[in-house]
């Protein structure tokens, strides 16, 4: 009886070993992907199953029906089981890969030369350090292994959803593919870094606020790619596997959020778009709610990352209503998101086992193909926006020019109208004049004729004579009175800057007026008190004989410090004088073609100063706006 039972169960085992395709390797097989019915697995749903356990329940194993094995019940342990047959002698130059970074733990149950099974550790819970080889994979050497049949088991744990993907691999395949692969990721992430610099350079040159977003947008990528692939883990925090909890979906969230607001500023969506700018600003909101949930409560959400598929269709959504609208620069934004979201389909595609038939560096690197498509059309739109925007404003320079131009010629007809007017002008005054020296003519005979009549009234000769001497004092103190309002008049009247100008015309004028009437009185030493001097280095400054020091013309003025053309300080002071302080410093702009905050500025200091005056200074004191100076 205990015969056919045993032949019964030898059946069933032989049954079930040809219902599992087996490896066979020699040494023209340098890699084996495992795919389809090449791979068994048993589902754990308990968790708490031993390698006793599963070598006793080897009828239990299901055939693989997908292209790669996964773990459809992220919450069960998976056990994998592939059987090899080797034609030669195993000495420890194969392993077996898994792929798929984010698998929590792998656990490999390899066999020896004597038939004892060998128990190794891996996973993205494990410290880096920890694996066999420094690399991103998962990796587990087959020892010394003698001619035959091989079964291999592997449980695997996840809180995300992985493809199991079993490789078998010589060491020399491994290295050369392994350096491959790195030298891949060198140039992915060079580009990534030359593309930040260059961005972050025309940042600081051009300062626009595009550039900054589009560098953190493609660190974020590279962030991104870096977790995905598993280089973040092995150069960033090999020490701490728990950020591998959250590196994708942080990375993920800096991605859609940096995409957003670079997508807002190249597209100028606030203003060409509104209501779209109203539905990004809500969606950036939500996916930063989400964000944090996952962070903060339950970090296993992060694996839902088809989330990101709502804030990059919107961003392609918003580009190509604004590209429709007329905005030129969306042509690349369009053009490079179309692409990217080509990637993410073939990722997906990848992930769920359809895309077998495409060659391994298209199917698993396709994101990263289209990224990198995707910031070189990025960049060309930034710098179509640039363009255009340069081209707008040359336009905007020419038309300023053409406007500067039209006043040159109207400033040029107002300036011969006024020459004729004054022209005119001086026609007239010269015949009053001409008239007036008739009259003085005439008034000079009729005085002969008095002169003459008072020679015949020779008695009232002495009270004539009194009377005269008493007129002629009476006509200096007029004429006198009579200069003095002709000056005052002149002082207060508005002289145009031309007429101004040419009584200072320039620099030294304007610093040799300041000299005399600073030093009118003399020269005193405000260190010393000495009054002997000597010409200073600057114009018309004065230098102590005694103590050395130097003192400028403009030192203790309402011009020290002045940081306009002096001439024009001047004109500004005359024309604050002259309207009592009522011009505005729009007029004093206009006239002295001056910004306006500079005309207010000094019109403040100069009104200050006239306000003490006026307190101070004497009801007839008639020294013109030149009061104001010292």
């Amino acid at each position: 009886m205990t015969k056919y039972l045993f032949i019964f169960y030898l059946s069933l085992w032989a049954l079930n070993s040809r219902a599992q395709n087996i490896l066979r390797v020699d040494k023209s097989v340098q890699q084996h992907k495992f795919t389809l019915n090449e791979v068994k697995y048993l589902q754990d749903s308990t968790g708490k199953l031993t390698f006793r356990d599963i070598q006793e329940m080897s009828s239990s194993f299901t055939e693989n029906s997908s292209y790669y094995p996964s773990n459809h019940y992220k919450n069960s342990a998976y056990w994998f089981r592939v059987r090899m047959y080797f034609s030669e002698p195993v000495n420890n130059n194969s392993i077996i890969e898994l792929f798929d970074q984010t698998t929590d733990e792998v656990t490999a149950y390899m066999p020896d030369a004597t038939g004892n099974y060998i128990k190794s550790e891996s996973g993205a819970s494990l410290n880096f350090n920890s694996r066999l080889f420094h690399h991103k994979n998962f990796e587990f050497q087959i020892g010394d292994t003698k001619p035959g049949y091989h079964t291999y088991y592997f449980r695997i744990k996840s809180h995300n959803a992985v493809n199991v993907i079993i490789v078998y691999r010589t060491i020399d395949y491994f290295i050369h593919y392994a350096l491959n692969e790195y030298l891949t990721y060198g140039l992915f992430y060079g580009m990534i870094l030359i593309f930040c610099f260059h961005n972050l350079l025309m940042f600081l040159a051009v300062k626009k606020k595009q550039y900054l977003y589009y560098v953190f947008y493609i660190l974020s990528v590279g962030l991104y790619e870096m977790s995905a692939d598993g280089i973040a883990f092995q150069y960033l925090w090999p020490g701490a596997p728990t950020l591998n909890n959250y590196g994708n979906g942080t990375a993920l969230y800096f991605t859609s959020i940096c995409a957003l607001i670079f997508s807002k500023e190249l597209l100028q969506v606030k203003t060409k778009a509104p209501q779209f700018n109203r539905l990004i600003n809500y969606v950036l909101l939500l996916r930063t709610t989400y964000f944090l949930y996952c962070l903060i409560f339950n970090n296993s959400l992060f694996v839902y990352k088809f989330v990101e598929v709502i804030p990059l269709s919107l961003a392609f959504a918003t580009g190509v209503y604004i590209y429709k609208n007329g905005y030129k620069p969306a042509r690349f934004f369009v053009l490079a998101y179309s692409i990217l979201f080509v990637g993410f389909i073939v990722k997906a595609l990848t992930a769920l086992g359809y895309t077998y038939f495409l060659p391994a560096p298209i199917s698993y690197y396709s994101l990263s193909f289209c990224f990198i498509i995707e910031m070189v059309l990025l960049s060309f739109a930034i710098g179509d926006q640039v363009r255009i925007l340069r081209k707008e404003k040359d336009a905007a320079h020419e038309e300023t020019i053409r406007q500067m131009r039209l006043n040159s010629q109207l400033k040029d007809s107002i300036n011969e109208e006024l020459e004729r007017q004054v022209e005119i002008r001086t026609h007239e005054l010269v015949e009053k004049s001409n008239e007036v020296r008739q009259q003085s003519q005439i008034i000079e005979n009729q005085n002969k004729e008095l002169l003459r009549a008072n020679e015949q009234l020779e008695k009232q000769a002495g009270e004539i004579l009194r009377m005269n001497v008493l007129l002629e004092k009476d006509n200096v103190q007029l004429k006198t009175n009579i200069e003095k309002v002709t000056e005052s008049r002149a002082l207060s009247t508005e002289l145009g800057y031309e007429e101004f100008s040419a009584k200072y015309p320039d620099q030294e004028t304007c610093f040799k007026f300041l000299s005399a009437l600073k030093w009118k009185d003399g020269f005193i030493c405000t260190r010393c008190s000495n009054t002997t001097y000597c010409a200073g280095r600057l114009p018309h400054s004065r230098r102590c004989t005694k103590c050395s020091y130097e003192e400028s013309a403009l030192h203790n003025t309402i011009f020290q410090n002045s940081r306009i053309p002096i001439n024009k300080a001047f004109y500004l002071t005359y024309l604050i004088y002259s309207t009592n302080g009522t011009i505005s410093s729009h007029q004093l702009s206009e006239k002295l073609d001056i910004r306006q905050s500079t005309c207010w500025t000094y019109a403040i200091r100069i009104k200050k100063v006239l306000q003490e005056k006026k307190k101070s200074r004497k009801k007839n004191d008639q020294q013109g706006w030149t009061v104001l100076v010292m």
